[in-house]
């Protein structure tokens, strides 16, 4: 199906030369998250007050989130930065990954993946091999890392949350449901011929400058 084809060839330009992603969330990253809830105070408590507490944001607005086990989500993540346009912001949560999707996402993405199991080959296909993924939009809401400390501050309290591409601009770029349905495809497809032991969560390290 034309939905799993490579997506660099469908991306936009601009899309693929934004500089975008880091371990710590930055004054504008923390301002694009905080965009996604209307009250003056929650853009205080993410942006300062609770630096190094996670907060809970609402989706559907400025994103939506797709939530995938871990290994499984780390695939997609390899397949995104390795073949495909790169991601958004990508959190960890509790052993989850939480991929950050353009508003929309969460209504669509379900239905391609229906369509790419029952549409390839009758249900038998590439699809069956991928989990279960949440999909968060509207009327939902996530639990974000926190944004960090800098130089001086006490350390951080131990948190379930962590970044593994903070969002760094105001204008963050967001995989859509195409996208991400191309980078489950393909993790899946690697999974089934893959003989190695997944590599640690840890160790992966995503090269941020290479986004096209």
């Amino acid at each position: 199906m034309s939905s799993t084809g490579n997506p660099a060839r469908t991306v936009a330009p601009s899309a693929r030369t934004v500089a975008q992603g880091a371990l710590t969330l930055t004054s504008d990253g923390a301002a694009w998250l905080a965009s996604a809830q209307s009250h003056t105070h929650t853009t205080v408590a993410v942006r300062n007050d609770r630096s190094t507490t996670p907060a809970v944001l609402p989706c559907g607005a400025a994103f939506d989130v797709v939530n995938a086990p871990a290994i499984f989500g780390r695939r997609m993540l390899d397949q995104l930065w390795g073949e495909g346009p790169g991601s958004g912001p990508v959190a960890v949560y509790r052993g989850r990954m939480l991929l950050f999707a353009t508003p929309g996402t969460a209504q669509r993405l379900p239905v391609l993946l229906k369509w790419e199991e029952w549409g390839s080959d009758g249900g038998a296909g590439r699809s069956r091999a991928i989990p279960p993924l949440l999909c968060h939009g509207r009327g939902d809401a996530v639990t974000i890392p926190p944004a960090g400390t800098t130089p001086g501050d006490p350390a951080p309290l131990p948190t379930p949350a962590r970044w593994l591409v903070a969002p760094d601009t105001r204008r963050p770029w967001l995989p859509g449901p195409e996208v991400l349905l191309w980078a489950a495809v393909r993790a899946a497809r690697a999974a089934r011929i893959s003989i190695f032991p997944p590599a640690d969560l840890g160790a992966k390290v995503y090269d941020v400058s290479r986004r096209r």
